[in-house]
């Protein structure tokens, strides 16, 4: 388990922009959103459930739906990107991220709701990956994606990402950014004071 307090983070929610200024709350996913979550992917266009998964899938399996309600477990966390429409809080974006300390990286997929692209949604949510990412003391993010999936790689390109050759599929492209963020110079206001306590309580500050 990280030594970022999740039992306090998970009450942390961030707050981003479209690109029309409308406000997107990002925060972990809960219990609660379980039918919600698994009414956003089955509402996701074919191909952006294949872009997602790299494969044909209608909805989440149940061993899946399972694993993206464990926040935390195996440093594995699911975000959901919500917007009231209609009255209602609604899930317009996704994302899951994995911390490996061996490596000190960040690996993280995303989707964004058909009807919400071309929002600036998946920009601003990238950003707050990397906040994420260098809160648990990541020095490279990264994330993979079939080659054909043209918006995910006009995205990190336009977001610093560099490409390299997947290791082991070759219809997949990984991009790679390095991290040269401080904890006092992260952007995101939360992950800034987590990054702090966390640098606070680690041997080497208390040494």
């Amino acid at each position: 388990m990280s030594s970022l307090r999740l039992e306090d983070l998970k009450q942390y929610s961030d707050v981003l922009r479209t690109r029309q200024g409308e406000a997107i709350t990002v925060r972990f996913v809960e219990p609660r959103d379980t039918e919600e979550l698994q009414h956003y992917f089955r509402s996701l266009s074919t191909r952006s459930r294949y872009n997602r998964f790299f494969g044909a899938i209608s909805e989440l399996p149940k061993g899946l739906l399972h694993e993206f309600l464990r926040v935390g477990e195996r440093e594995r966390f699911t975000v959901v990107a919500t917007k009231m429409v209609d009255g209602f809080e609604t899930i317009v974006a996704e994302a899951r991220y994995a911390f490996h300390a061996g490596t000190s990286t960040l690996e993280f997929g995303l989707s964004v709701d058909d009807r919400w692209q071309g929002h600036g949604i998946a920009t601003a949510l990238l950003k707050n990956l990397e906040c994420r990412a260098a809160a648990l003391g990541a020095e490279h993010i990264f994330g993979d994606t079939l080659r054909s999936n043209q918006i995910m790689i006009s995205l990190a390109r336009k977001s610093g990402f560099a490409f390299v050759n997947h290791p082991d599929d070759w219809k997949l492209v990984r991009f790679d950014k390095e991290i040269h963020l401080a904890p006092k110079d992260i952007p995101c206001a939360s992950w800034r004071l987590a990054a702090l306590s966390r640098q606070a309580d680690s041997p080497s500050a208390s040494a």
